[in-house]
């Protein structure tokens, strides 16, 4: 084979490759989608409700109608012992499912006293702050004495002791 083949050959090959990379998608780049529309109105469908509780810690949870937008989105309780005072905030990040037409929001509230009762409204929000339009009237619950522990989700459950 000439000189001449050697480079037609590695010529052809060099743009056969370049060529595929071209052709073909990068898995890390192909999952990067635009913003999902914004839903016109969210509504919250279920809750919100203590899912579960210790002396110190808390889970509110609750369902609302996708509000798309920005897969990124955090689930916002605005909570304190005054229900005209609801001060302390507590959020927790959220991806949001597009298939999904529910999206259901669960947030962690840390560095409660036992045996106090706490007022709260619950919200969601855009990575971006950007409020999705939607807030619970005022709800509340009271955290259980130390050692103790409420599970309240599923709907059935019923206080236990904690088995820290």
């Amino acid at each position: 084979m000439g000189i001449n083949s050697m480079i037609r050959q590695l010529l052809k090959l060099a743009i056969t490759a370049a060529v595929g990379g071209l052709l073909s998608s990068t898995p890390t780049l192909a999952q990067i989608l635009p913003p999902a529309q914004r839903a016109a109105h969210v509504e919250i469908m279920q809750g919100p409700t203590l899912e579960s509780a210790v002396d110190d810690l808390a889970i509110i949870r609750w369902t609302s109608t996708n509000p798309g937008g920005s897969d990124e989105h955090f689930g916002v309780v605005h909570y304190g012992t005054d229900p005209k005072e609801l001060s302390q905030m507590a959020k927790s990040h959220i991806r949001l499912n597009r298939g999904h037409p529910e999206t259901i929001f669960r947030v962690r509230m840390q560095g409660l006293k036992p045996q106090t009762t706490y007022y709260y409204v619950v919200t969601s929000i855009a990575s971006n702050d950007e409020s999705d339009g939607v807030e619970s009237p005022v709800k509340e619950f009271t955290t259980p004495a130390a050692g103790e522990r409420i599970v309240a989700y599923p709907p059935e459950a019923v206080s236990q002791p904690s088995p820290r």
